[in-house]
């Protein structure tokens, strides 16, 4: 069962998150990697993003503690609802860098398979599919290479993610802070060892070479 949910969209120190939550013992903890290297997630995630299929969230995250980036950025309202005792935390970081980094990373898989399309029925293919129904069709309404449309709807959403949750329920979180914030939030202690940094660009770049179909696609 879920004991604590990120509603920050990807590249806000997602996956810096996910490892220090794993270190402090709230793993193993859901990332939208997990869809990505996984055929059945894929399936299960894309019925309902793409066919509307009413989601069995206990199901959906059984076996796992906590839950970050992808869907849960998307569906943070509903899936807090389904674990109504789950923590929230938002992570942020600056809107330029932001914007910045999704475009040379999330976005290049967008117009990667614009220059070659994948072939019907793949898993690029429904991968394309369920990203952009999604997030750069849904969430970003087709305008993400517009970077002043797309940096104002991501503070549109986390400040939607406040009001809806309410500030008293909510860690406002940039990775950046480290430890402190985070550990007071859970009720934790600090860890000895320094604050994860995970997934940076470069990193992020190979992983949507490989989602493009040029190599395997590893989870974690």
């Amino acid at each position: 069962m879920l004991k604590l949910i990120n509603a920050g969209l990807g590249r806000t120190g997602t996956t810096s998150l996910q490892v220090a939550l794993d270190r402090l013992g709230l793993g193993p903890c859901f990332h939208m990697f997990d869809i990505v290297g996984d055929e059945q997630r894929l399936e299960q995630w894309a019925r309902i993003v793409c066919d509307g299929e009413r989601p069995d969230w206990p199901a959906l995250f059984g076996g796992y503690t906590s839950a970050v980036d992808g869907p849960c950025a998307v569906y943070y309202q509903q899936i807090s609802e389904a674990f109504p005792e789950a923590k929230v935390i938002l992570t942020v970081r600056d809107a330029e860098g932001w914007y910045r980094s999704t475009y040379d990373t999330l976005y290049q898989f967008v117009l990667r398979s614009q220059e070659n399309p994948p072939e019907p029925g793949s898993r690029q293919a429904r991968l394309l599919d369920f990203t952009n129904t999604m997030v750069w069709e849904g969430l970003f309404d087709g305008g993400f290479a517009d970077k002043d449309h797309a940096i104002e709807v991501y503070h549109r959403h986390n400040e939607d993610v406040v009001r809806t949750l309410g500030p008293d329920n909510v860690l406002v979180y940039d990775v950046k802070q480290g430890w402190e914030p985070l550990c007071a939030f859970l009720g934790v202690e600090v860890p000895q060892e320094d604050f994860p940094h995970a997934n940076d660009s470069a990193a992020m770049r190979r992983r949507i070479a490989e989602a493009a179909g040029a190599g395997p696609v590893t989870t974690g």
